[in-house]
């Protein structure tokens, strides 16, 4: 039989991934008005830059997948690395909270920017560019974030509050979510690099009459 304090870290665990996902969405949508609120000036300049990108796509020019993968596991390995750092220091929570946030917008923006300049055939290329990586590196993301919380209350309960519990087994249990979530952005990253051109390719040609028109 399960104990009462099991009950309610899981509990717990439950509400936080609750929390940061509802923040992520908020940012989401945040993202997406803010195409909307783009000057007409800068709507068109994104349009420019988008419909440039998908014409190379559509001519089968991609970025070098070696250089692809390590610019993309870099900037998502910094990304995970703020996440320990600031659940590491304790105080850094309402700025995990607000990286979430930012994910969100993050990725928002992008699906918000192809859908405002090509309506369902944007949606249909967010499905092959955005999507697939994102469903690795964004529960990566809220693994981590919840896991930082999580011992950030912790050394604030047992530790500063009352002097109890040890605290390298928090710090090991930590720092090993995080080492393997590192892992799943790492397959994440060789899925932007190696598989996503594949899937750009095969939606492009949706989208290049109206690349064109533009």
């Amino acid at each position: 039989m399960r104990s009462p304090a099991f009950q309610d870290a899981v509990k717990n665990q439950l509400t936080l991934y609750v929390f940061v996902a509802v923040l992520f969405v908020v940012g989401a949508i945040f993202g997406g008005l803010m195409v909307n609120a783009l000057t007409l000036e800068q709507q068109q300049d994104l349009a420019a830059d988008v419909n440039q990108y998908i014409r190379l796509v559509n001519d089968g020019v991609t970025p070098d997948a070696a250089q692809s993968f390590w610019d993309s596991f870099i900037f998502h390995g910094k990304w995970l690395f703020l996440l320990w750092f600031l659940g590491i220091s304790v105080v850094g929570i309402p700025f995990v909270l607000a990286l979430d946030f930012l994910k969100g917008a993050l990725v928002g923006f992008a699906v918000g920017s192809l859908i405002s300049q090509h309506a369902w055939k944007g949606v249909l290329f967010s499905l092959a560019s955005v999507a697939p990586p994102n469903l690795i590196v964004v529960p990566a993301i809220m693994i981590t974030s919840v896991a930082a919380i999580t011992f950030s209350t912790y050394v604030i309960k047992n530790r500063l509050l009352q002097q109890k519990g040890a605290l390298a087994p928090q710090v090991a249990a930590f720092t090993s979510t995080a080492l393997l979530m590192l892992l799943l952005l790492a397959g994440a990253s060789l899925l932007e690099a190696y598989l996503s051109p594949y899937f750009m390719q095969w939606a492009a040609p949706y989208l290049t009459g109206a690349a064109t028109a533009v």
